[in-house]
């Protein structure tokens, strides 16, 4: 039986790489999801095959880092569908929509820095923040952030991503403790170095193969491997779960 039958589901950053993997999967367990990302015709295409595909997809155009963009993804959802059951909190500078700096923190670009942090960070929040409303009407809801497993090491010339990224448990943290008892759950996965369709991604996997050393498991991670933990954390055997990280990197780092 698909765990997330009837379920309408946000997932931001939804339309290319790890966060398609994430509509996609989310879809086939039954979901009716709406891709949130700033690259509009990316989005519309990927929601316009799904739906000839038989799936309940749309795409609103969200830059997550404006709060107009917020709401209105929001209240689109709930015009549309009535509700928000879920939230996944995936978009991030990284890659797009260009390469991040990967340079000693005192070289970072304040600019960067701060668009880093305006996406990564201040985009959950305000997804939460408009999300969470909704959720309190319903008596339920789950909310996913995607941090990242260099939080735990730290990661050379990323400060300002690793930063970032460390936020969100902060904010997964916090909110899990206010919104408990109105029945909300909010959880992270904290994923390893994942390759996906983004070119840049792949070219600096292959300059730094002792990451691949690092692992337990002694293979290349894909998005697939995100999908199972992403599910459970939406579907209801995870309803006793909250305020909690998973670490999904293939047994590099043992939290």
């Amino acid at each position: 039986m698909d765990r997330l039958t009837g379920k309408v589901i946000i997932v931001t950053g939804g339309a290319n790489g790890i966060g398609r993997t994430y509509v996609e999967s989310l879809a086939e367990e039954g979901a009716q999801v709406i891709i949130a990302d700033v690259d509009e015709p990316a989005g519309q295409a990927l929601a316009a095959s799904m739906v000839a595909g038989g799936k309940q997809v749309v795409s609103i155009r969200t830059d997550v880092s404006e709060v107009s963009d917020v709401e209105r993804l929001v209240r689109g959802t709930v015009d549309r569908f009535g509700r928000v059951d879920g939230l996944v909190n995936n978009a991030a500078f990284y890659q797009r929509p260009q390469v991040m700096a990967r340079v000693a923190f005192e070289q970072i670009p304040l600019d960067e820095w701060d668009r880093m942090m305006s996406v990564n960070l201040r985009g959950a929040f305000l997804c939460c923040r408009s999300v969470v409303p909704f959720m309190k009407l319903e008596r339920a809801g789950k909310i996913v952030n995607i941090s990242s497993s260099t939080i735990y090491y730290g990661g050379n010339f990323a400060a300002h991503y690793v930063t970032s990224k460390a936020g969100l448990i902060g904010l997964t943290r916090s909110l899990a403790r206010e919104l408990g008892s109105h029945n909300i759950n909010v959880n992270a996965i904290a994923p390893g170095f994942t390759m996906s369709t983004d070119e840049p991604t792949r070219e600096f996997l292959a300059n730094n193969p002792r990451r691949l050393g690092a692992r337990s498991i002694k293979r290349d991670q894909t998005p697939a491997d995100l999908v199972g933990s992403v599910v459970f954390l939406l579907s209801p055997d995870s309803d006793f779960m909250t305020g909690q990280t998973l670490v999904v990197d293939g047994g590099s780092r043992m939290i």
